[in-house]
């Protein structure tokens, strides 16, 4: 019998990149294996972190320059001297991830129609195709919703099933609505169009009931399930909404990515997240909605504090 998970264990699931490898941004003398910082132009910040074994096998082009020095650094250059930054940056990107694909240099990377995201934190409109995010450590950002209703036997909560067709985390419940900020929205705008893409959820009763509840941050390492290269940094920002609806409110899926929905009581969800059948971004969004709702406390978690910094965590660049 699956030994039942604690909700720390849960959220760690998520925010499980090790810290000690944290600790080691920037470079630190005798540091064996340092990550190289990846720096857009006229910023000393870092927007990411890159393992030297993908600086090695990377498809680089001109556009970027690699210093091996102490701190390693990939430097985004600026062809056009300031006058086209933005426009010069993302051709730079789109090239390098498009020999990526043809090349097919690492698994998993081999989807030709890469939709782009912003840079988080970048001071130009800088894009790059989210999926390929996770090669240069850059933060992506997202969004989730947690749709529920109350009934007379208490709060119940639509929790879907990921189709089984899906290439990351086939079959899992998930989040009732979450998704990807695409490079030309707000966290809002992404909420709306995921929740009437998944959920077929729309009009003024959405759009006047959401709220906005905060945002979590942690700091994923890609492994076997994911799809992608293990090892991988993925710094992640999700933006967070609940909504209550009408107890004969129905969700219906509305595309593909979408097996069926559920209609659970929080105790059954508790018990689906302790036997880990959640995606783990989106386990760690039910736990903050439990939080949230007093579910979970200081008096019946012991571990209350520490689920709360893995929420939370601090990313090592700029977002």
């Amino acid at each position: 019998m699956t030994k039942s998970k604690s909700y720390l264990e849960i959220v760690k699931n998520c925010d499980n990149f090790p810290y000690d490898q944290v600790a080691a941004f920037p470079f630190q003398e005798g540091e064996k294996e340092a990550w190289y910082q990846f720096l857009l132009p006229n910023d000393s910040r870092p927007h990411g972190y890159i393992l030297p074994w993908v600086v090695k096998a990377m498809p680089w082009t001109s556009d970027f320059i690699i210093s091996h020095d102490k701190p390693r650094t990939v430097q985004l250059a600026d062809s056009s001297n300031g006058a086209h930054t933005a426009k010069t940056c993302n051709s730079a990107l789109e090239k390098v991830v498009s020999n990526v694909i043809k090349a097919q240099t690492f698994k998993g990377f081999n989807d030709p129609s890469l939709e782009p995201f912003r840079i988080a934190g970048a001071r130009d409109s800088i894009y790059v195709a989210r999926s390929a995010a996770s090669l240069f450590g850059i933060t992506v950002r997202g969004i989730h919703m947690v749709v529920y209703t109350r009934t007379p036997d208490g709060m119940k909560i639509w929790v879907p099933r990921r189709a089984p067709t899906l290439f990351s985390f086939p079959n899992l419940l998930d989040s009732a609505v979450g998704g990807g900020i695409r490079a030309d929205e707000s966290p809002f705008e992404a909420m709306t169009h995921e929740a009437e893409e998944e959920a077929s959820l729309t009009g003024n009763f959405l759009t006047e009931n959401v709220r906005s509840c905060g945002a979590l941050t942690y700091m994923s390492a890609t492994d076997a399930p994911n799809g992608y290269e293990i090892g991988l940094m993925i710094p992640e920002v999700a933006y967070l909404y609940e909504l209550e609806v009408p107890g004969d409110t129905i969700l219906k899926p509305n595309d593909n990515e979408v097996g069926k929905y559920n209609l659970w009581d929080t105790t059954k969800v508790a018990e689906e997240l302790k036997a880990d059948q959640f995606k783990p971004s989106s386990a760690a969004v039910m736990v903050d909605f439990f939080i949230r709702h007093g579910i979970i406390t200081s008096e019946n978690d012991k571990d209350y504090l520490r689920i709360i910094n893995h929420l939370h965590r601090s990313l090592p660049i700029a977002t």
